[in-house]
């Protein structure tokens, strides 16, 4: 269940706060006993796995070769 604080108690226990955020809980920020945000921890970033698209960066001579001149009226 989150717990809703106000935002002059959540100014002067930030730190805690964010701690306790850290810890998995979910903090609502109140303005006026208003429900205004919510504070919750973020999702650890997930790891990439290296080498995933191996391969799929080769380019062939043609990629070098100049566009046709349609293809480069197309850009003007």
């Amino acid at each position: 269940m989150s717990k809703v604080i106000n935002v002059h108690e959540a100014k002067t226990h930030l730190s805690s706060l964010l701690e306790r955020v850290r810890a998995g809980e979910e903090i609502i920020l109140a303005k006026n006993g208003q429900p205004c945000a919510r504070l919750v921890p973020l999702e650890k970033p997930k790891k990439r796995k290296l080498g995933a698209m191996k391969g799929l960066g080769k380019v062939d001579k043609a990629f070098f070769e100049p566009l046709p001149e349609e293809e480069l009226r197309g850009w003007e």
